[in-house]
C-alpha cells in the first residue's frame, strides 16, 4: 500500500498505518455480520475501575481516569459505527462528592478539560454529528464544569444523527425525586386554573340557583305562616282577626308570632351553607391524580428510549443508583475488565448475549 506526498512523490506508509487500516477494514467486516441481528438501540456504561487500574500499575489515579477517557472515546467509535443511536455513560454520581476534597477537584478538572475537548472541531461530536446531553442535578458541578456543560449542550443541539448522554451529579433515586416533584407541581398548576375558571363560572351560577330558590319558597313559608296564625287566633283566611303586621311579622293577639320572612332567610342561608360545603367536598374529591405518565415525562432520562444492555465492567453487577427506573427490562453484562482495559470484543460479545436473548426481552416488554 503506498500513499503520495503533496508533491507527487511516494511516501512510504507506516507499519502503524497499515495495521489501523486493516483494523478498520476488519471491524467494519465484523460489524455487518453482527448487523444481520438485532442491533441494540441504546447501549449505557457504568465506566468502572479507573481507580483501580492506576493502583494496578502503581500510577497516580488521575492517569487511571485519563487512560478510562480514552477508552471511551474508543467504545463511542465502536457504538456508532455499529448503529447505536444511543449512549448514556455514568460519568460522575452525587455520591461520588464525599470522596476526598482534593480527589473531586482533580476530577472536576479533568471533566472541564474533557468537556471543552467535545467543542474542538476535530472532535468525536463533529466527526458523527452527536448531539450531547448532561443528565443529573447539574447545580451540584462548579460553576466553570456547569457552564461548559451547558455551553457543550447549545452547541450541539442541531445534532441529530446520535446521541450520547453523560450522566453528571446524578442518582436514579435523586432522579425520580426530581419527576415525583416536578409531576406535583404541573398537575397542581393546572388544577388551580381550572379551580379558578370553576369558581368564577359557579359563583355566578350559584347566586342564580339561590335567588330562583328564594323566590320559590317564599309564598309556600309565607302561606304556611298565615294558616297557622289563622288557626290559633280563629281569624279569617286573608285576614287573621286579632293579628297585626309589625315590620312584616304576623303576630297573634295571644302573642304567637309568624315571621316568614325570617325563615325564608334561615332556610336561604342553609342552602347556601350546605353548596359551599358541598362546593368543597366535591373539590377535595377531584384533586389532581399522578399518573405514572407524568412522572416518566419529567425524568432526567425523559430524552432518550430505555437502554437495551446496560455494561458495568470490573465484574461487578450492582447497578450503584445508575437508572433504576429504566432498567427493568435491560440486559446486564459485567465483564471482569476494569474500564480502561474495556476493548472492541467487550463490545462484540455484549451485542452477541443481547442477539441472543432478545426474543425473551421483547417478549417480557410486552407483558409490561
Amino acid at each position: 500500500m503506498v500513499r503520495y506526498d503533496d508533491a507527487g512523490g511516494a511516501a512510504a506508509t507506516t507499519p502503524t498505518q497499515l495495521f489501523e487500516s486493516l483494523g478498520s477494514f476488519m471491524r467494519r467486516c465484523l460489524f455487518r455480520v453482527l448487523a444481520v441481528g438485532p442491533i441494540p438501540h441504546h447501549f449505557a456504561f457504568i465506566m468502572d475501575g479507573n481507580r483501580r487500574y492506576a493502583k494496578k500499575l502503581n500510577v497516580e489515579e488521575g492517569a487511571g481516569h485519563k487512560e478510562g477517557f480514552s477508552s471511551l472515546i474508543s467504545v463511542l467509535n465502536y457504538c456508532y459505527e455499529l448503529g447505536v443511536k444511543y449512549v448514556t455513560i455514568y460519568a460522575f454520581s452525587i455520591d461520588n462528592f464525599q470522596r476526598k476534597p482534593a480527589e473531586v477537584q482533580n476530577l472536576m478538572d479533568l471533566l472541564l478539560e474533557k468537556i471543552n475537548e467535545l467543542l474542538k472541531e476535530q472532535s468525536i461530536v463533529n466527526l458523527y454529528g452527536i448531539r450531547v446531553y448532561f443528565i443529573g442535578n447539574l447545580k451540584f458541578l462548579s460553576e466553570p464544569v456547569r457552564v461548559a456543560a451547558e455551553e457543550v449542550m447549545m452547541a450541539t443541539a442541531r445534532n441529530s444523527k446520535v446521541v450520547l448522554l453523560v450522566c453528571l451529579a446524578y442518582t436514579s433515586a435523586d432522579e425520580i425525586v426530581h419527576a415525583v416533584q416536578e409531576s406535583f407541581k404541573n398537575k397542581s398548576d393546572e388544577s388551580l386554573a381550572v379551580n379558578a375558571n370553576q369558581v368564577s363560572n359557579g359563583v355566578i351560577n350559584g347566586a342564580e340557583k339561590v335567588e330562583k330558590i328564594y323566590s320559590l319558597m317564599v309564598p309556600s313559608i309565607e302561606e304556611s305562616c298565615m294558616e297557622k296564625a289563622s288557626r290559633v287566633c280563629n281569624g279569617a283566611i286573608e285576614r287573621v282577626k286579632g293579628t297585626e303586621d309589625i315590620n312584616g311579622a304576623t303576630v297573634c293577639t295571644d302573642g304567637v308570632s309568624c315571621d316568614y320572612k325570617s325563615e325564608a332567610q334561615a332556610l336561604r342561608a342553609g342552602r347556601i351553607g350546605n353548596g359551599v360545603t358541598e362546593g368543597f367536598e366535591e373539590k377535595q374529591g377531584n384533586n389532581p391524580i399522578i399518573n405514572l405518565v407524568d412522572v416518566e415525562k419529567h425524568m432526567y432520562m425523559a430524552v432518550a428510549p430505555d437502554p437495551d444492555i446496560l455494561m458495568r465492567s470490573s465484574g461487578e453487577t450492582r447497578l450503584s443508583n445508575f437508572l433504576l427506573w429504566q432498567t427493568s427490562n435491560c440486559l446486564l453484562d459485567s465483564p471482569a475488565a476494569l474500564w480502561p482495559e474495556i476493548g472492541l470484543w467487550h463490545l462484540v460479545w455484549a451485542v452477541l448475549k443481547f442477539q441472543r436473548n432478545h426474543s425473551f426481552l421483547e417478549k417480557k416488554k410486552k407483558q409490561l
